[in-house]
């Protein structure tokens, strides 16, 4: 079965840090640029983080600059977002999504357009 599936999300309280993964089964990411998105209650769905297929370029939405590091391990066919100094703000589904072209990244911008296989969420709340 093809899919993606989050998971490390949970209840945490504010400056509190959480791990999340992204693995992917019944293809590979290698050859994928991988993002981070995230959506609060009432709010449209913002890009996070996003990660180069090699994973030697990355992107971070200006809020989460310097408290979130995106990773990944193509042996495990698994990318991470580790988040840091968690903020009440923070709180939202976040999902992480495959980019629709092989081999393509940008580090300037994150586009939910350019997105097009999603996993299906990993619940985070910072709250104390």
């Amino acid at each position: 079965q093809v899919q993606l599936v989050e998971s490390g999300g949970g209840l945490v309280q504010p400056g509190g840090s959480l791990r999340l993964s992204c693995a992917a089964s019944g293809f590979t990411l290698d050859y994928y640029a991988i993002g981070w998105f995230r959506q609060a209650p009432g709010k449209e769905r913002e890009g996070v983080s996003s990660i180069s297929y090699s994973g030697s370029s990355t992107y971070y939405v200006d809020s989460v600059k310097g408290r979130f590091t995106v990773s990944r391990d193509n042996a495990k066919n698994t990318v991470y977002l580790q988040m840091n100094s968690l903020k009440p703000e923070d709180t939202a589904i976040y999902y992480c999504a495959t980019h629709n072209q092989e081999f393509r990244f940008t580090a300037a911008t994150m586009r939910i357009d350019e997105y097009d296989f999603w996993g299906q969420g990993t619940q985070v709340t910072v709250s104390s």
